[in-house]
C-alpha cells in the first residue's frame, strides 16, 4: 500500500541546500509511489508563538474564552480546546496532516543546537497535549507508535567539531532532547537522522555527493530499522526510575543504555545516529 509522507520544511530560501534536500525527498519518494505533502513553514508564514489566539470560540473563528485567564497554561488550555474542537484552523490542518502521515521528515538548518524557532513553534502548537501525547500514552506506548519520523538537517560546523573531542561536543548528545524528548516521547519510531555536515563550507562536488547519498538512502528509507529506545515497561510506574532488575541486568556492561539514560557509564557510541547500536 502506498505510504503517505509529510515533510515539515523550514528554510527561507528556495536556493538553499535544505531546499535541495527537501526537493530530493519529494522526487524520490513520489517516484516510489508515496504521497508526499510539504508544510513549507516560512512560505505559510506559520505562527511560531503558542498563545491564547490558538483557542477559538466554539461557534466563531475569533479567539474564545480560556478556562483560567489569570494563570494561563497553554498545555491545559490547548488540550481542552483540542477536545472541544476549538483549536485554530492552522493547527488543525497540520494535525490532520500528521494523522494521515506514515512518515514525517523534519528538514531544517540546525540553529543554536536545535530547531529554528518557526519549526519549534510548529512542534509547540501542533503536537498538543491530548492529540500527540498524554500521561498514559507516551514513549513506547505513545500516540504515534505506528508512525515513523526523522530529522534531516544541515550544520554550520564540520563533523569533527560535533564529535566527543570536538568543540561543539558529541552530536549524539545534541540529538537526544530532539529525538527522545519530542519524537520518541510522542511514540514515533525514530529513524536515524540524515545529517548534512557544513554544506555551506565545502566544495560544490561535496554538496552533490551529500545529496546523492541522501537520494540513495531515500530508496530504502521506509524499510529502515528505527533507533533503539528503552520501553516504558522498563521503568517503575510510580517513580519513573529504571526497575532494579533492568539496572542489574546492565550493571556489568561497558556502556550506558542510551545517551540520556546512561547509568553513569560511558555514553554508547552513535546511539542517536545509527540503528542497532
Amino acid at each position: 500500500m502506498a505510504k503517505r509522507v509529510l515533510i515539515i520544511y523550514a528554510h527561507q530560501s528556495s536556493a538553499s541546500f535544505n531546499a535541495a534536500a527537501k526537493n530530493a525527498a519529494v522526487e524520490v519518494l513520489t517516484a516510489q509511489g508515496c504521497t508526499v505533502e510539504v508544510s513549507d513553514l516560512y512560505a505559510m508564514n506559520f505562527k511560531a508563538t503558542a498563545t491564547a489566539e490558538d483557542l477559538k470560540d466554539i461557534f466563531f473563528s475569533y479567539p474564545g474564552e480560556v478556562a483560567n485567564a489569570e494563570n494561563f497554561c497553554y498545555l491545559m488550555e490547548s488540550k481542552l480546546a483540542w477536545e472541544e474542537g476549538r483549536l485554530s484552523d492552522d493547527i488543525t490542518k497540520e494535525q490532520t496532516k500528521v494523522t494521515e502521515a506514515d512518515l514525517i521528515i523534519f528538514q531544517f538548518p540546525i540553529y543554536w543546537f536545535g530547531f529554528p524557532a518557526i519549526m519549534k513553534g510548529w512542534i509547540d502548537r501542533v503536537l498538543t497535549h491530548g492529540f500527540a501525547y498524554s500521561q498514559e500514552k507516551r514513549y513506547s506506548q505513545g500516540v504515534f507508535k505506528d508512525k515513523k519520523a526523522m530529522l534531516s538537517f544541515t550544520t554550520r560546523s564540520s563533523e569533527s567539531m560535533f564529535s566527543p573531542t570536538g568543540i561543539d561536543g558529541d552530536m549524539n548528545v545534541t540529538l537526544w532532547p530532539l529525538q527522545n524528548g519530542i519524537l520518541h516521547y510522542c511514540g514515533f519510531q525514530v529513524l536515524a537522522p540524515q545529517i548534512f555536515w557544513a554544506p555551506a563550507s565545502v566544495a560544490d562536488e561535496d554538496c552533490k555527493s551529500m545529496l546523492e547519498a541522501w537520494r540513495t538512502r531515500l530508496q530504502g528509507l521506509l524499510e529502515e530499522k528505527p533507533l533503539s529506545f528503552f520501553s516504558l515497561g522498563c521503568f517503575d510506574e510510580k517513580t519513573f526510575q529504571l526497575k532494579p532488575e533492568v539496572q542489574e541486568k546492565h550493571a556489568s556492561q561497558e556502556f550506558g543504555l542510551t545517551v540520556g539514560i546512561h547509568l553513569n557509564k560511558p555514553l554508547p557510541p552513535h546511539n542517536q545516529m545509527k540503528a542497532g547500536c
